[in-house]
């Protein structure tokens, strides 16, 4: 029994970090997405990169798509304040065109498990 009032007092106290609600937690994601796209053609530019600005574009959506299941509003506004460093970081030039290209890495093939498929991709 104490331990529920424990539990129920820690949980009250716990202070937000930069939203007081859901509400402008959204609006903080917004903003967020807003200065990514309109910074994405200058960041392309910038660090030359062989990508379009089209595919930057749908490559930001499908990061903030990723998150769309989140619903704690502390979880919420940590991945805004990361998302505003990575902004910031690209922006000033603070990466490299290898951090930039991270975004659109490779996904690895599994390794084969058939001697056939070992014996062609020349694995032992």
């Amino acid at each position: 029994m104490a331990g529920r009032e424990v539990v129920k007092r820690a949980v009250q106290q716990v202070r937000p970090i930069l939203s007081v609600d859901r509400e402008e937690a959204r609006k903080r994601a917004l903003n967020l997405y807003k200065a990514w796209y309109r910074q994405i053609p200058y960041i392309v530019m910038d660090y030359d990169i062989p990508v379009s600005v089209e595919q930057c574009r749908e490559k930001l959506r499908e990061q903030f798509i990723k998150n769309r299941n989140v619903t704690d509003i502390r979880v919420i506004d940590m991945l805004v304040i990361k998302g505003q460093m990575e902004l910031k970081e690209s922006v000033e030039i603070w990466k490299q065109k290898g951090h930039i290209m991270r975004y659109w890495k490779e996904s690895q093939d599994p390794k084969p498990t058939d001697f056939l498929s070992k014996f062609i991709q020349g694995i032992n």
